[in-house]
């Protein structure tokens, strides 16, 4: 599905169109127009069996970065529209940032920031309903900030009784930690078996006082 917006999108219709297996991009940051997406195959991260390489669980468990959760939405999504090489273009229009920040405020958005000496180096944004978690964009600006960043949002997740990590696509990053794609049918059966239960979020704290340890022994120690 690639049909351009020709209604006013609301928060309350996004998440309808979540629960639906279908989600929001726009073509660049000038445009302002939004187009929904469904794709043929849905990416997904498995929340049991999710790989972390020894180097990476070794970053973690070093405590290298601090890691806290929901602090600053306006700067995560900045870091994730902010251009990224001289010919790429961003999907994070005006629109996409005022709507997931209205469900920021709502609660049903979610971000994992990543700290190097008091500065924000990484992060990433997502959506949760019921328990799904849908990933929307992350950024890093020193290496390996990103990939903590998902760690500890899976990590997350399986402590707080999610059942799908949704990544809407698998590119080459996300293969590494074992993401893998559904076919559409599939995927809305899970979808629709995951927003129909509960789960919490706020099962750890967000002030960055989890240790690295901790997250991956919730991983089941975490190393492939």
């Amino acid at each position: 599905m690639h049909d351009v917006d020709r209604v006013e999108i609301t928060p309350e219709i996004l998440l309808k169109a979540y629960a639906a297996g279908i989600f929001p991009m726009a073509e660049d940051a000038d445009d302002p127009a939004i187009y929904w997406v469904e794709p043929r195959a849905r990416g997904v991260l498995p929340l049991d069996g999710f790989h972390v390489s020894r180097r990476l669980a070794r970053t973690v468990r070093t405590d290298v970065f601090e890691v806290r959760t929901d602090q600053d939405f306006d700067a995560v999504i900045a870091g994730c529209a902010a251009p990224r090489g001289s010919a790429e273009r961003t999907w994070i229009n005006g629109r996409i940032r005022e709507l997931y920040g209205a469900l920021f405020d709502a609660g049903h958005a979610h971000t994992v920031e990543v700290f190097s000496r008091g500065e924000r180096v990484g992060g990433l944004y997502g959506v949760s309903l019921g328990a799904a978690f849908f990933g929307e964009s992350m950024f890093h600006t020193e290496r390996d900030a990103s990939k903590v960043a998902l760690v500890h949002l899976v990590a997350r997740l399986r402590a707080g009784g999610y059942r799908l990590a949704d990544t809407q696509f698998v590119t080459d990053h996300l293969s590494q930690f074992g993401a893998e794609e559904l076919p559409r049918h599939v995927y809305k059966r899970r979808l629709a078996q995951a927003i129909g239960v509960p789960a919490n979020w706020h099962v750890w704290p967000d002030d960055g006082s989890l240790r690295g340890r901790d997250v991956l022994a919730a991983l089941g120690g975490g190393e492939d």
